[in-house]
């Protein structure tokens, strides 16, 4: 079977990196992948799968749907998994040695995360397993969740599979910290949950000549931010670390003027839950009791907090990618990585055991592997030999 996979591989080869080319070309930002769902849907459709798509309901726009390819033979059920969005970004003409070889056509959106190799990694595992049918048993559902990066699309996607009665479900992501050709899988926690920091400092505006009248919210900010930096070194388990990212302070706009409040964000990354909730209620309890000492407030967003939760792979279909990697490309299986970014991916874990690859992009030569949501991002194309190679096997040996 596994030379099988490998010539499917070799003969789609050229038309998924032209496929990968036309997504990259042609982004659309979370929630607003019109044109996208109809390509991805119109490939799905050619080869005679069904379609059902995600309602247009809650945060979703309706552009997810999922295509279910069935054996004809009784057996399990398998989630395949992709996003379908790209960021608010414009991308910039070089990557880190020089031009790049494919560029956004639509200003101010860029697949500046790898979402463009997700699609093309799940639409040509497709195209394989499709060829392979008659080997296998089953059934296999392929997931295009629309808003990844905004959890748009999930709440409502995760709701249209309840019924489905899914054993296990995959998703893999481009990583630009890996070489390409690097595998990982390891079982456990292997990406962050995230939670967002998004609250106000309510104090008192006054004339610049007399801050004794005021309630100056940029000094309450200043030592809300010192007190929450030394409550992270002495209060958070080393054992189990939460990273903060303050990356807004605004106040004010005029050098004679206090401003009547002052608004500070960031997030916080965590691979225990219980410990980022934790966390993230320490450094709100701080800025209260810092806001009381000055006489002001603190008005926290309502969407704020904790909102994904940690990636964490079964151990047993850990092993189970991780032994395939092996047989299918030996040599090419990485262990212990763990990434600080944070994915939707998690909600899966709801309806079915999980596992979560992440293939590498890096090639120093060719200028990929710069960090994820940088317009200088870029990958080589011959990574998605092992994607696609590394999700078609883990399919291959779970349903035949």
């Amino acid at each position: 079977m596994n030379k099988k996979i490998l010539e499917l591989i070799d003969k789609y080869d050229q038309d998924a990196r032209k496929m990968r080319h036309y997504l990259h070309e042609n982004p659309e930002v979370s929630r607003h992948e019109v044109e996208t769902s109809q390509f991805l849907k119109q490939e799905a459709r050619e080869l005679g799968l069904e379609i059902e798509e995600v309602p247009k309901r809650g945060r979703s726009n309706g552009h997810g749907f999922i295509a279910t390819l069935d054996t004809g033979k009784p057996g399990e059920t398998i989630g395949l998994r992709t996003d379908i969005d790209a960021l608010p970004m414009t991308e910039h003409p070089n990557n880190l040695t020089g031009p790049r070889t494919v560029i956004s056509k639509n200003e101010g959106a860029m697949h500046a995360c790898g979402h463009d190799g997700h699609m093309t990694t799940l639409m040509f595992t497709m195209r394989i397993l499709h060829d392979l049918k008659d080997e296998l048993t089953g059934k296999i559902i392929f997931i295009f969740e629309e808003g990844e990066e905004n959890s748009g699309g999930i709440g409502e996607m995760v709701k249209l599979l309840e019924s489905k009665e899914i054993d296990a479900i995959y998703g893999n992501h481009l990583a630009a910290f890996l070489d390409v050709g690097e595998v990982a899988a390891d079982a456990g926690p292997i990406m962050t949950g995230a939670g967002f920091v998004d609250f106000k400092i309510i104090g008192r505006g006054g004339h610049g000549a007399r801050p004794d009248q005021a309630i100056n919210p940029v000094y309450v900010g200043v030592d809300v931010l010192n007190s929450i930096s030394v409550v992270w070194n002495n209060q958070i388990n080393i054992e189990k670390t939460v990273t903060l990212g303050i990356s807004q302070f605004h106040a004010g706009t005029a050098n004679n003027v206090f401003a009547d409040e002052a608004r500070i964000g960031g997030s916080i990354r965590y691979f225990d839950n219980e410990e980022g909730k934790r966390a993230y209620q320490l450094l709100m309890d701080t800025a209260r009791k810092v806001a009381d000492v000055h006489n002001a407030e603190i008005e926290e967003h309502p969407d704020a907090g904790p909102t994904t939760n940690p990636v964490v792979n079964d151990e047993n279909l850990a092993l189970q990618v991780q032994a395939g990697v092996e047989d299918l490309f030996p040599g090419h299986l990485t262990k212990n990585v763990q990434w600080y970014a944070s994915e939707t991916f998690a909600k899966y874990s709801e309806l079915a055991p999980t596992i979560f690859t992440l293939v590498g992009v890096r090639n120093e030569a060719l200028g990929s592997g710069a960090d994820h949501h940088n317009q200088h991002f870029d990958m080589d194309d011959d990574a998605l030999r092992y994607a696609i190679g590394t999700m078609t096997k883990f399919a291959v040996d779970y349903l035949s």
